[in-house]
């Protein structure tokens, strides 16, 4: 798959609470996960790129802006290239698929938000195909 995608889940909710799944996902390709506790709203994490990495998002509390970028030159990318924006939200349960090659960012729009993501590679891995830009490219957030 190269092109970004959602994965659509759902929420079941009886009188014992609630099961939010994303039950169509298979995970196979999933070395490792992390979260990310946003605690702030004005904080942006942009951009981190990786040219054989794929990523999954889920928001796990709160929402968030989601934004990617293809990115068409490693060493110096052009600053005209334009963002696929996301918004994705605990209240939704559904996962953002990113194939490697593109250059993510996020911002929490609820403060303490709580997005998982999901790796197809070992750390060891990623921090060899780690690419790093300017927040202010590519858009305003």
């Amino acid at each position: 798959m190269n092109r970004i995608r959602i994965i659509e889940g759902g929420i079941s909710v009886d009188y014992r609470g609630q099961i939010s799944h994303v039950n169509s996902w298979d995970m196979r390709e999933v070395e490792r996960f992390y979260i990310i506790h946003q605690k702030d709203t004005s904080i942006i994490r942009a951009w981190h790129a990786h040219q054989y990495e794929k990523k999954w998002f889920y928001a796990v509390k709160g929402s968030f802006t989601t934004a990617f970028v293809k990115i068409d030159n490693w060493e110096h990318p052009s600053l005209d290239l334009q963002p696929e924006v996301f918004h994705l939200s605990a209240d939704e349960s559904k996962i953002l698929y990113i194939p490697e090659g593109y250059a993510n960012g996020i911002r929490a729009e609820e403060t303490d938000s709580i997005l998982m993501v999901f790796s197809n590679k070992v750390l060891s891995e990623a921090l060899n195909d780690s690419w790093r830009y300017d927040s202010k490219l590519w858009m305003d957030w």
